[in-house]
């Protein structure tokens, strides 16, 4: 072979070397590029997904802010009414507001409940999902003691409040520790936390006419149950208090009640007002002018009105103390009853305080009628 021949050869076997390396070059560039791309377009979106997962929707935003709306027109008309200690558009301590606006359910099963306090420790919205067992059980007496709720007042004068729906006059206790959800509705559940106590006027707990106020919104759960005996259907029920700025009593609640068959889909407002008396919602303190037992003995008394004032002091008098103490019970004396919040009355009780001590008489004249069972705080 020539050296010609040979350097041909050579040369050639450079050339092929040099372009097999520029290729395998050029194609790891290649890879790189691409690869390149590919992580930037992942960190690219897990950066989107990040972001649009830490953002709330525009939904839940805008409900929200609905939500708040509602709860400031609603809490602008209670303090309206409040105010003027008016009994609402009804003259019943309620009114109703549409259809059920609720929220918070979704964790919530059969049974289940969940109270709740503000960051100012008030008692805030207090949310049960509701069966008719519960109520079948707790039917006919009360399950438990009502908790002071916060910032219950440190004084609880009894007054007379005239009800211009009825023309009847209350006397007894201006406050009542009122439940947010019954315990005709939850049973002993009800008396697990104290924030689901409010302190409520006597009407703000049962209106003008024992069906009003909180009771109406009460009875409307409790009628939906006659209705459907064991069903197996439940009930969203929702109390919110509301507060004007940083008071400690509430002008009034909202109550949603929603059954799972939609035959109960209402919201209820509920005032905490009295006719005729003033309060100030941030101490509890009020211009009534408290009833004394004489004053009350006087107003029931069927002696002649010319007797003399020693009398009527006597006689009231003695009807405090017909009660007697049986180790710890308090047993009422002859003709006369313990009248609980729920207006059953009974004829012995552990913690006499939590009730209103009156004739029978007076008692069911009032709408209050004979517990159908006691329990371990009260007997019929």
């Amino acid at each position: 072979m020539t050296f010609k021949k040979i350097a041909t050869i050579g040369i050639t076997l450079l050339t092929t070397l040099s372009l097999a390396a520029c290729g395998s070059g050029s194609h790891q560039k290649a890879s790189q590029h691409h690869s390149q791309k590919v992580a930037s377009s992942q960190t690219s979106k897990f950066k989107k997904s990040s972001t649009t997962s830490l953002q709330p929707s525009k939904k839940a935003t805008a409900h929200k802010a609905a939500a708040t709306q509602r709860s400031r027109t609603i809490l602008s008309r209670l303090v309206y009414y409040t105010n003027h200690e008016s009994a609402g558009p009804t003259q019943n301590y309620y009114y109703v507001n549409g259809r059920a606006k609720l929220s918070g359910f979704r964790h919530l099963k059969a049974g289940h409940y969940h109270f709740s306090s503000d960051s100012q420790g008030r008692s805030a919205t207090a949310r049960a999902v509701l069966t008719y067992s519960e109520y079948q059980s707790s039917q006919g007496s009360r399950q438990g003691e009502p908790l002071a709720p916060p910032a219950w007042p440190a004084t609880n004068p009894e007054v007379a409040i005239h009800y211009s729906l009825t023309g009847r006059t209350y006397h007894g206790y201006l406050f009542n520790r009122s439940h947010s959800i019954a315990d005709s509705l939850l049973g002993a559940k009800s008396y697990t936390s104290e924030y689901n106590f409010t302190t409520g006027t006597r009407p703000q707990n049962v209106g003008a006419n024992q069906d009003g106020g909180m009771r109406y919104a009460e009875e409307t759960a409790e009628n939906y149950w006659e209705a459907h005996p064991g069903t197996q259907h439940t009930i969203d029920y929702e109390t919110t208090p509301l507060y004007k700025g940083a008071e400690t009593i509430p002008r009034g609640s909202v109550v949603n009640i929603k059954s799972s068959d939609d035959a109960i889909n209402t919201e209820i407002v509920v005032l905490n007002s009295v006719e005729g008396i003033k309060i100030n919602y941030q101490t509890g303190t009020s211009d009534a002018k408290p009833i004394t037992h004489h004053s009350v003995a006087y107003h029931h008394s069927t002696t002649n009105v010319t007797s003399s004032r020693h009398q009527h002091q006597s006689t009231a008098h003695q009807t405090v103390n017909s009660q007697t103490k049986q180790g710890q019970w308090t047993v009422a004396g002859a003709g006369m009853v313990f009248v609980s919040d729920s207006n059953k009355f009974y004829s012995e009780v552990i913690n006499p305080g939590n009730y209103q001590y009156m004739s029978q008489t007076k008692a069911e004249a009032s709408g209050a009628t004979r517990a159908a069972r006691g329990n371990q705080y009260a007997r019929p």
